[in-house]
């Protein structure tokens, strides 16, 4: 069987993590030999810790006043905004990739396809390079890893991954748009414009149907 899609939708951060680990937990009960592709949003805007991410940073105050939820993630990594985005899960069995035991080598592979098709929208897409973590950033897509997606040298879309019994679930935001004061004021730290962008910046003419459907239709 190749790829099953599961159709675009939008639900609270709770459901949605929910439903990935539904996915992940199905997949290793039924053995599945085959990917699940999910694409999704959020409503209301949700911040997700990484799975050990220490949350001491948050403003629990200010959150719940701008009506942001939190919610932990399976995958590691740092927090981000799920805001203006689409989201992306993959779920596989490690031997579904040829070199699923190796994690960089793993996220590159899943990575090819979202390369490939953001090429039918005319976004040419490479993966990041791998600088100095800096740790007193909490924000995830102010952290460069060699797996993440860049256009132009600045982060589009950050990646994470968990594994559970042989099988691998990888989530991946996807920067739509971004509110950088907002940010700003979550994180506590400078945004710089010159580290990440957005499909906004980059054509904005690209809507979020447009990424859906390039990327539903394999």
């Amino acid at each position: 069987m190749s790829t099953k899609y599961i159709p675009y939708s939008i639900n609270t951060g709770s459901q949605n993590m929910q439903i990935d680990s539904d996915l992940l937990d199905e997949s290793i009960k039924n053995k599945y030999d085959f990917p699940i592709f999910r694409l999704y949003g959020w409503n209301p805007y949700c911040i997700s810790l990484g799975r050990n991410q220490d949350a001491s940073f948050i403003d629990k105050n200010f959150i719940s006043n701008q009506n942001i939820d939190i919610v932990r993630r399976l995958t590691g990594g740092r927090a981000l905004l799920h805001a203006d985005e689409i989201t992306y899960s993959y779920v596989c069995p490690v031997s579904y990739l040829e070199n699923g035991e190796h994690i960089i080598s793993s996220y590159k592979e899943i990575c090819k396809y979202i390369i490939d098709r953001f090429k039918l929208l005319g976004i040419e897409l490479d993966f990041g390079t791998s600088k100095p973590v800096r740790t007193g950033f909490d924000y995830c897509m102010l952290v460069s890893t060699g797996a993440d997606l860049c256009y132009q040298g600045k982060k589009l879309i950050g990646s994470a991954q968990c594994r559970k019994q042989g099988y691998i679930l990888q989530h991946g935001s996807i920067l739509y748009n971004y509110d950088k004061e907002l940010l700003e004021k979550i994180f506590n730290e400078p945004v710089s414009t010159q580290e990440i962008t957005s499909i906004k910046e980059i054509n904005p003419q690209i809507s979020k149907r447009d990424i859906i459907k390039v990327l539903s239709d394999a």
